[in-house]
């Protein structure tokens, strides 16, 4: 299965919103949902989408995953290739390897923001329905 996630916050830190689109290997939509977060920074958005994908991929019993995010920050931190030096980003990071756990199988991928165009979509609705 692949999961794309994004977050977003206008202002940062400023209104934010969070959207995962989970679909099966061919690219067909399984379920997707979006997440309205009150005020966090992009970052804290970026990881809190993760962490909504996560839980939605669990809850669907998937066992292999493989994620896709926009935020090279989040995907090299959890990649072990960055420290966590935030201390809120901290507590979302120790949030996302805990979920990590449920799968048998996860990778995390950076990809470019024009492949990720679904999660962003979702971010953007829900933060123009939430204000």
């Amino acid at each position: 299965m692949i999961l794309n996630t994004d977050g977003g916050a206008r202002g940062n830190p400023g209104p934010g919103a969070a959207g995962a689109v989970l679909k099966d290997d061919a690219g067909n939509v399984i379920k997707e949902v979006g997440k309205y977060l009150g005020v966090s920074t992009n970052n804290e958005a970026e990881y809190q989408a993760l962490i909504l994908g996560l839980t939605l991929a669990t809850e669907l019993k998937v066992r292999e995953l493989v994620c896709k995010l926009d935020s090279e920050l989040v995907v090299n931190q959890l990649n072990g290739f960055y420290k966590v030096k935030n201390e809120k980003l901290g507590v979302l990071f120790k949030t996302v390897k805990n979920l990590q756990k449920n799968f048998s199988s996860i990778k995390f991928v950076h990809i470019p923001r024009t492949q990720n165009k679904e999660a962003d979509a979702l971010v953007n609705a829900t933060l123009d329905t939430a204000s």
